[in-house]
């Protein structure tokens, strides 16, 4: 069975392109939710709403195993899906956030240990507005860590500069978000670019910010503790190749998709 990656739009290509990377032989089925996109701006009815249907359609793919490679689809909606929508069975759908979270606290995969002190005392974190204002980071690194700071920045617009390869704009966004974070986080501990689009302009926010802040982004840690899940349940395991589906005008996003796959790509409408 192929695994299935989801995404609001094309920035979880980032997160299937390292999956592809870290697993060259595994079955992909991608879907980008581009008739709908952007989620950012969505309340988190709307985002539960499109989400669901979208991780079913895969779910008809034969996609048993689902990564929802968008920030704001885990935080608005993932939770609440895992515990109330979820058929029972053998259908799991993981998020973006926790391998993030496991990652800068130390803690492994599963590990349901009480939160404890790992010398982690603050994090920015720099998102879309529907992701900082669900506090869902926040939340999940409550039960991992005690006594983190974690301070949210919205970047308004930068997912929009991305997509038309704006990028003098993309320059001056991520230069005017790092600086309006850094006025209340002087000396970030780690930052952590929670929008999959932004791994394209990460060496912008690594210019932007101080020299020692530990800079997290999002695709090879994601990939890593897929890696990881399917070594301890290799029933998820397929070899294939992949396949893009998409919501959208198919040879648009095709033509957009190249900038964030590195290569051209076969997508159908579904």
């Amino acid at each position: 069975m192929p695994i299935g990656v989801f995404d609001s739009g094309l920035g979880g290509l980032t997160i299937l392109r390292a999956l592809q990377q870290r697993m060259p032989e595994q079955a992909f089925t991608y879907l980008g939710d581009n008739a709908n996109t952007p989620y950012g701006t969505r309340d988190a009815y709307d985002v539960f709403d499109l989400t669901t249907k979208s991780v079913q359609t895969l779910f008809d793919m034969d996609c048993e195993l689902v990564i929802m490679a968008c920030n704001t689809a885990s935080a608005s909606a993932l939770h609440r899906m895992q515990v109330s929508w979820l058929p029972k069975g053998n259908r799991r759908v993981l998020g973006v956030f926790v391998p993030m979270i496991e990652n800068l606290t130390r803690r492994d995969w599963g590990d349901n240990a009480p939160p404890t002190h790992t010398g982690l005392e603050n994090v920015a974190v720099f998102a879309t507005q529907s992701t900082i204002e669900s506090a869902a980071f926040p939340r999940e690194m409550k039960f991992r860590a005690r006594d983190v700071n974690v301070v949210g920045q919205a970047c308004h617009g930068l997912v929009d500069a991305i997509e038309v390869g704006d990028a003098a704009l993309c320059k001056t966004l991520v230069e005017h978000h790092v600086a309006e974070l850094l006025e209340r986080l002087p000396k970030p501990q780690a930052a952590v670019l929670g929008c999959t689009h932004y791994p394209i302009v990460e060496s912008l926010f690594r210019a932007a910010l101080p020299e020692g802040t530990k800079l997290l982004s999002q695709p090879d840690i994601v990939a890593d503790a897929t890696f990881d899940y399917l070594t301890r349940h290799p029933r998820y395991k397929e070899d294939g190749d992949t396949q893009y589906f998409t919501t959208g005008a198919a040879e648009k996003v095709g033509k957009l998709a190249e900038l964030f796959l590195g290569q051209l790509a076969n997508w159908q409408k579904v």
